[in-house]
Parts: C-alpha cells; sequence; structure tokens
C-alpha cells in the first residue's frame, strides 16, 4: 500500500503508541524519519531509536517511548507541513511552540534541525511538525 505522507504516518504510530502505554513501536526507515527522530531525541521527547529489520524484511525503526510518572512526555505532536499544503517560514517568522516549551522540527539547507538551532544558524526552511 502506498504511503502519501510518511512523516505524518510516523508521528501518529508514536501519538497511538503513547496512548495504548507501549514502550516501543516500529515504523519503516527513511532518511527524513531518521533525521526527525535525531531531534526528537536531541530534545528529550523520546528514548531513543535503533535500525532493525522489519516484520516484512524492509529496514525499520524501533523507537523507544519516553514516559514520566506514567505519563507521556510526548503530550501534543501536530504535522505543520503536509503533502498537500507545504509550509515554508524565514528564520525570524519560525512560531515559538508554547512559548518555547514545545518545539518545531524543521528542514532546511543545513539539514533537519529544531527551530531553535535554525533561528540560531539563521536559516528557514520547511516546517514538518510541532513537539509539546
Amino acid at each position: 500500500m502506498p504511503m502519501n505522507d510518511p512523516i505524518g504516518d510516523m508521528l501518529t504510530r508514536i501519538r497511538n503508541g503513547q496512548m495504548r502505554g507501549k514502550s516501543a513501536v516500529e515504523t519503516p526507515a527513511s532518511k527524513l524519519r531518521g533525521w526527525v527522530l535525531d531531534v526528537m531525541a536531541d530534545e528529550g521527547y523520546i528514548r531513543g531509536y535503533n535500525k532493525k529489520d522489519g516484520k516484512d524484511g524492509h529496514p525499520a525503526f524501533s523507537i523507544e517511548l519516553k514516559y514520566y510518572e506514567g505519563a507521556p512526555v510526548i503530550q501534543e505532536v501536530k504535522r505543520v507541513s503536509k503533502p498537500g499544503r507545504r509550509v515554508y517560514m524565514a528564520a525570524t517568522d519560525l512560531p515559538s511552540v508554547r512559548q518555547g516549551l514545545g518545539v518545531s522540527i524543521v528542514s532546511t539547507p543545513q539539514g533537519v534541525m529544531s527551530d531553535a538551532k535554525a533561528r540560531a544558524a539563521n536559516v528557514g526552511g520547511e516546517v514538518l511538525c510541532t513537539v509539546f
């Protein structure tokens, strides 16, 4: 089955896994998904991830979800730029998520990074998602 929005699918798997209290979820592997997961791990929203062979033999990521006192660390994750509507912003226009408590993940010419790092590097790009 073809997938139109791989980042949206990964975020939905993370959201669903945390709602069910799972310790880990699995998603197909790709470079972009790995870069987004790197930012989420650096910001402390997930414990980490590792690459393995999936059930169908294709490479997959096993994402270790993070909880604090029984509650999921990720309270809200939203896809901003979608296949039908891409959202690009300059470094000065990047949104602050929940007055700086959350993070926007941005795909820039210098790689995928958080909104704070993009502002510091003075680069804009496609806003992939927001995490709080």
